[in-house]
């Protein structure tokens, strides 16, 4: 049961799935790039080989992503041929040739924290001054009071309410089983992905910093020790398993408790709704506005953050959360980043979130709970398996988010940003920042409404330039014919809200 859990739980995405889109003339452009006709060095990997950042792991979590997706032989392939040796070469990726040369990019604008409580003056609007707060330098995050208007925060949320939001996750179905089933690794590799200090034992706290966001559900020691005396997989009751009970354990018994108890919205990794509004050309103006702002507070080029996915707006009712989590996924030689797919070769079946900075609004005030909580912030070292002391988890943010070392109390219309990777030291994307790693308290009273604007660099900086020169020659080409699906936002650049 343990393994099943800890398997099925890195497939989930940091955050919900980013908007899924190919621009019409899509495979025609692949042909004239002429896609995977040439050698490339691999990507380098952005994890430290550890934990459930090893690639050995992640391979092996990422089955269940892609056997919904229709995957199941090409990620079996990719297991197999990884199975037990993390340190070998996997030899040389193909990437897409564009019809020329890919212009050179500039290095990454990143702002200095320079100290905890560090303000600065910035001019974002024409009409006023705007302070930069810094709030941590691990992650580097900062704080923006009166980024957004009362009004332009209700009228996301009008446009958010008339386009219509959705539950932003979904249990998984009875496909779960059937990848299960169809997965060919054996419990003893299994067992050692999960044995963290090599002891031969699985205590509580190793299976849980290895399910992080179990199969769906969050897991609790609770939880765990539950399913443990359901299925009889723990003799002794001491929470603790040994290999031998550990091979002992049959999977479809843990199938059949995971039927027998439905999840409650409290009970899952996160528990809101969301959409997605537009913000490109043709867009509301206030929209367009944002999103200008966003252009000069971050000093990014305008490429890369036009070319980044549309606002993210959730919704938090009474009893609301967000479990911790990073924002961006680890990228292998066997990933590619979602929105630059467009120029990656068709063998790489792996797909994750690269998203070098997080910008989140505030739309209103809150009348009880919910603030963003991070819970290592400025800690002086990083240990997963330290997230879990004494059957106290601080990602779980329903229960602990009072021992989270950082909590930022939402304020309708304030900011806060931060950088989801480190400097590679040129200019570019280094590795993820574990520290970045962040959740929404429980809201206890009221509601909460966020926005998200998620700026996406590719770690590969050939790959990046190369998408940003695609996109630049289909806009050309295509005209607004070429923009995305979600751009039927434009029907909504009128909208008045009565304020």
């Amino acid at each position: 049961m343990a393994a099943a859990a800890a398997v099925a739980a890195a497939a989930q995405r940091p955050e919900a799935a980013s908007p899924q889109w190919a621009p019409p003339g899509h495979e025609r452009a692949r042909a004239a790039a002429g896609l995977g006709d040439c050698e490339d060095a691999p990507v380098r990997p952005l994890c430290k080989p550890r934990g459930i950042c090893s690639r050995a792991y992640f391979l092996v979590l990422m089955v269940f992503v892609h056997l919904y997706l229709g995957n199941v032989l090409a990620l079996l392939l990719f297991v197999h041929y990884s199975n037990g040796d993390e340190s070998s070469d996997p030899g040389p990726q193909r990437r897409a040739q564009g019809p020329g040369p890919a212009p050179t990019l500039g290095p990454l604008t990143r702002l200095e924290g320079i100290k905890v409580g560090h303000e600065r003056k910035v001019q974002l609007v024409a009409d006023r001054d705007h302070f930069i707060r810094t709030l941590s330098l691990k992650p580097l995050l900062f704080e923006i009071p009166g980024f957004l208007s009362d009004e332009e925060c209700r009228l996301i949320i009008h446009l958010a309410q008339m386009k219509g939001l959705q539950r932003s996750q979904i249990l998984p179905t009875e496909e779960y089983e059937e990848a299960m089933g169809t997965m060919q690794v054996s419990q003893l590799d299994l067992f050692q992905l999960l044995d963290q200090n090599r002891d031969g034992r699985l205590q509580l706290r190793e299976v849980l910093a290895q399910t992080r966001l179990g199969n769906g559900r969050w897991m609790t020691p609770e939880n765990i020790q539950e399913m443990y005396s359901a299925i009889k997989a723990d003799p002794d009751g001491d929470g603790v398993l040994s290999l031998q009970e550990f091979s002992d354990m049959d999977l479809r018994d843990f199938h059949k408790y995971m039927r027998s108890h439905k999840a409650a919205s409290s009970e899952l990794v996160r528990n809101s709704h969301h959409t997605w509004l537009y913000q490109g050309e043709g867009a509301h103006h206030i929209m367009r506005a944002i999103r200008q702002r966003v252009l000069r507070l971050t000093r990014l080029s305008p490429e890369i953050v036009e070319l980044s996915e549309p606002l993210q707006v959730v919704r938090y009712g009474e009893g609301g959360h967000y479990h911790a989590h990073v924002d961006s996924g680890p990228v292998y030689p066997e990933t590619i980043c979602s929105h630059t797919k467009l120029v990656a070769n068709e063998s790489v079946p792996f797909e994750t979130s690269c998203r070098y900075m997080t910008v989140l609004f505030y739309l209103n005030n809150v009348t009880g709970g919910g603030e963003t909580v991070f819970p290592v912030a400025d800690n002086r070292t990083y240990d997963e398996m330290s997230l879990i002391q004494d059957d106290v988890d601080l990602r779980d943010t329903r229960r602990h988010c009072d021992k989270g070392n950082l909590r930022v109390k939402p304020r309708q219309g304030t900011a806060v940003f931060w950088y989801n990777y480190l400097p590679d030291g040129q200019g570019w994307v280094g590795d993820v920042d574990d520290y970045s790693l962040h959740g929404g308290c429980l809201v206890t009273s009221g509601t909460k409404w966020i926005a998200n604007n998620w700026i996406n660099v590719d770690p590969s900086r050939a790959r990046q330039a190369l998408f940003q020169q695609e996109m630049a020659r289909l806009a050309r080409e295509g005209g607004t014919d070429s923009q995305p699906e979600w751009a039927l936002d434009r029907a909504y650049r009128d909208a008045r809200v009565e304020l």
